[in-house]
């Protein structure tokens, strides 16, 4: 999370941006914007009182579909803080097979990692291009010196005669002009895949990634290397990623992708109503419950994780824990958990309107989506305002008579709409469709009103 970044995104303004992707939701939206805050607050203060100021992580309660994950995810996004979404579900307690509570920070790490590397490639990639294009002429020479049957090539001696520098200019102009993307060269590829192999801990099976060729050099011997056939338009990419990393100084982005990971990092950990154990339970699947609980309490609290790229602290990662809260209560979490949760934000159902609002007015909204998509086969699709409001009624109606699955109800509903003229595809060219109300209604014709076909279908 770049400092500056923050400086600039008052409460006010997250929650803006925040709204352009999620509708409504403006209780829990206006949480997370002051936990980002307090943040860029707490950077600013003295080293002593910094180390001792704990995030206020955040608890939500409400339905699913409402919109839980996504504020979390694009709270992340927004300012490119390492971020992971888990399911408390897939954690057991010690003794018990399952995810060992501690792979949390382990894949926080990981994202870090990831984001570092591409924000380090995105400084240099100007760089990196430039030296990927010099490196695509002097494979295009090679290429070119040789033509398919071995014959040497006239372009080619050209360009390595006494009047090289013109060839190259000439074959860096073509490859600038797109006269070279479906010409095969040949590229050398190093296998980097590190094996990767699975421990049994404590708390169950791991898969861990160990420097195999690192630890044990004489077994493994160098990177093995191939070369491989691409085009010129497959192996610029590889090249450009290639050149980025060579011009990054690789050997730090651990260290700072821990530190990242510890003073920005986000964890979103969903179904957390799954492990409250209901009060005054005995035995049974609750003891584990409340096992998963105080395995995962220390996390929470602030402890140091042994990853493979160092130790990484989470006393100051911003934990969002969520839940729908039909079966349990939040008090039905032990007392400690609970603590490590000060602040709660129910969010609200989705109303007829809501839907509404869900495939209008986001950026990226549902029906855009469709449109760009069957835009790529040469269809022009057109929504309607009326169609948009049939899907969103259709959508509702379902959700109020079989299990209400909240906005994700709409991918079900539109794709039914639009079923047809997705398989169309390119045998539909230059069409343009108008998705009204009565085509909605014939798409969707008996499936909402036959209660018991529509449980099967939608």
């Amino acid at each position: 999370m770049t400092p500056h970044l923050l400086k600039d995104l008052s409460p006010r303004r997250i929650v803006a941006e925040l709204d352009r992707h999620v509708v409504g939701q403006t209780k829990a939206k206006r949480a997370v914007a002051i936990a980002l805050r307090d943040r860029w607050r707490r950077q600013r203060l003295a080293p002593e009182l910094q180390r001792d100021t704990m995030p206020k992580n955040i608890l939500m309660i409400g339905p699913t579909g409402v919109g839980k994950t996504e504020i979390a995810r694009r709270l992340a996004r927004l300012v490119d803080a390492p971020f992971v979404k888990v399911e408390a579900s897939k954690f057991t307690e010690v003794g018990y097979v399952g995810r060992d509570v501690d792979s949390i920070a382990r894949d926080l790490v990981e994202a870090a990692i990831r984001l570092v590397k591409d924000e380090r490639r995105a400084r240099v990639a100007d760089r990196a291009a430039a030296a990927a294009e010099e490196r695509l002429v002097d494979l295009l020479i090679a290429s070119l010196s040789t033509g398919p049957a071995g014959r040497a090539d006239t372009r080619a001696e050209t360009g390595a005669s006494a009047g090289m520098q013109d060839g190259r200019d000439r074959i860096r102009r073509d490859l600038r002009d797109g006269k070279h993307e479906a010409r095969e060269i040949e590229l050398e590829v190093t296998d980097e895949r590190t094996p990767q192999i699975s421990v049994m801990t404590p708390q169950g099976v791991e898969e861990m990634g160990f420097d195999l060729p690192g630890m044990l050099p004489n077994l493994f011997g160098a990177p093995k290397k191939r070369k491989v056939k691409l085009t010129v338009a497959d192996a610029r990419p590889l090249l450009v990623t290639r050149e980025a990393d060579a011009l990054s100084d690789e050997a730090t982005v651990p260290e700072e992708a821990v530190r990242r990971a510890e003073e920005t990092g986000i964890v979103f950990l969903d179904e957390i109503d799954k492990i409250a154990g209901k009060e005054g339970a005995r035995g049974g699947p609750d003891v584990s419950r409340e096992g998963v609980q105080r395995d995962l309490l220390p996390l929470v609290e602030g402890t140091t994780v042994k990853t493979k790229h160092g130790m990484m602290k989470t006393d100051h990662v911003l934990f969002i824990a969520a839940g729908a809260f039909h079966m349990a209560k939040p008090s039905d979490l032990i007392p400690e958990l609970q603590g490590r949760f000060p602040i709660r934000v129910a969010l609200d159902a989705l109303t007829d309107g809501d839907f509404l609002r869900i495939i209008t007015e986001p950026e990226h909204a549902l029906p855009k989506q469709s449109a760009a998509l069957l835009a790529a086969d040469g269809i022009e699709l057109v929504f309607a305002a009326d169609g948009l409001e049939e899907i969103a009624r259709a959508a509702a109606e379902v959700n109020r008579n079989l299990e209400n699955i909240g906005a994700r109800r709409l991918h079900t509903i539109l794709e039914t709409v639009l079923e047809e003229i997705s398989f169309a595809g390119p045998d539909a060219s230059g069409a343009r469709i108008v998705v009204d109300r009565p085509y909605v209604e014939r798409a969707l014709q008996g499936l909402v009103k036959d209660r018991d076909l529509s449980r099967f279908v939608l």
